[in-house]
């Protein structure tokens, strides 16, 4: 295991019914003018909103509302929060959402404190805000992990780049798997499917030899692979999106990271083709999968092999090589069980996208067991067609 520090300043708050047991109490530790962060107002139809609000209301606090953050959340949006945050004097942001509220929440809280463009300080000076307005997060749908760290997926349209920034880190979460209740199951599915995506990042980075972390993350990946299952056959089921929704924070606390280089060469695929098409994220990233891993698998045979065994339970073949592929196609498999799509056709997005464009402004992460070219890129984003 490599050399690691490791620290989560995230408080907790998991189960039914902590909005409405801690909230107040905790609102009083701030100032006294709140943003209240969200989406497309689904918290308005499952009552969600008048919950906090009523809480926010009794705590005393004037409310800046901020909604309409879309599902990739864009730089522009980043911005719009951020100078109403500045012009209203927001004392703390109160993001209520899913993992592209709490994203763009991070950078708003960042740039609001800062005079220069966070995008340029982060991508072109390598210097990081260290000043922050204080944020809480209320998660209403699971899948991102993006609740106890401060990394943060923004879209920069202009630029035509998908890619991460850090900002703020949540002070306090709720993770009440009630309200996750009304997100339709699709949605929930590719949430989870992100998950998994998640911890076979982290599994298939470096180093590929047998430590803690990685044993952690086989329990994390079985354990969201098993609870799929259990919720196409019961969507209500109150254990299965708990255990989904503590998953997808395991997955991206960092616990699983510790002493790991981290591959994520799915993801910058992903984030690019985002950052062209607007794509579902779960659903480009359970197509994308089994194609790359199809292209790599040779090089992490060992590697590829215990995933196959300790995941998937699949018992050993002839050779190492051929029990890594019988895992890469469980895996492909399982996607097509849980009813995710396999192709990009399957998605809306077709040979005329511009993939020698994306290929080549996609990211070549370090973790990869085989370091892939863009033409590399090039050819499974056609694979995946």
């Amino acid at each position: 295991m490599n050399n690691f520090i490791f620290e989560n300043t995230t408080k907790v708050y998991f189960g039914k019914g902590g909005v409405k047991e801690y909230l107040l109490s905790l609102l009083k530790n701030y100032g006294n003018t709140v943003m209240l962060a969200y989406g497309g107002g689904s918290i308005k139809s499952n009552g969600i909103y008048d919950e906090v609000t009523a809480i926010l209301q009794a705590a005393g606090k004037t409310v800046i509302e901020f909604s309409g953050i879309m599902s990739n959340p864009t730089y522009a949006k980043v911005q719009e929060g951020a100078t109403l945050a500045r012009e209203s004097n927001v004392d703390f942001i109160l993001a209520v959402g899913g993992g592209s509220v709490i994203d763009c929440c991070k950078i708003v809280s960042a740039q609001a404190m800062l005079k220069e463009d966070i995008w340029e300080m982060e991508n072109f000076k390598k210097t990081y805000p260290q000043n922050f307005i204080p944020i809480g997060a209320i998660v209403t749908a699971s899948g991102t992990g993006a609740e106890m760290n401060s990394g943060a997926v923004i879209k920069h349209e202009d630029k035509k780049i998908k890619g991460a920034l850090f900002g703020a880190q949540a002070r306090f979460v709720f993770l009440d798997p009630t309200y996750t209740m009304s997100v339709p199951l699709g949605q929930v599915i590719s949430g989870a499917f992100d998950t998994l995506s998640h911890a076979m990042e982290t599994y298939f980075g470096k180093p590929d030899t047998n430590n803690l972390s990685d044993d952690i993350n086989e329990a994390v990946m079985r354990s969201v692979i098993r609870n799929i299952r259990i919720i196409l056959k019961n969507p209500e089921s109150y254990d299965a999106r708990s255990e989904l929704m503590w998953a997808s924070s395991m997955a991206e606390n960092g616990i699983l990271k510790i002493g790991k280089i981290t591959d994520f060469q799915a993801h910058q695929i992903e984030h690019q083709l985002g950052a062209y098409t607007n794509c579902n994220h779960g659903q480009g990233l359970a197509v994308i999968h089994p194609v790359l891993y199809r292209h790599i698998y040779k090089y992490g045979a060992e590697r590829f092999a215990r995933f196959a065994k300790n995941v998937w339970g699949i018992s050993d073949k002839a050779t190492v090589e051929q029990t890594a592929l019988a895992g890469v196609e469980a895996l492909a498999d399982f996607i097509k069980e849980i009813g995710l799509p396999t192709s990009f056709t399957e998605m809306g997005i077709s040979n005329g996208s511009d993939f020698r464009t994306i290929a080549d402004s996609i990211n070549i992460t370090a973790g990869c067991c085989r370091k892939l070219t863009h033409d590399d890129i090039y050819e499974i984003l056609n694979e995946c067609i």
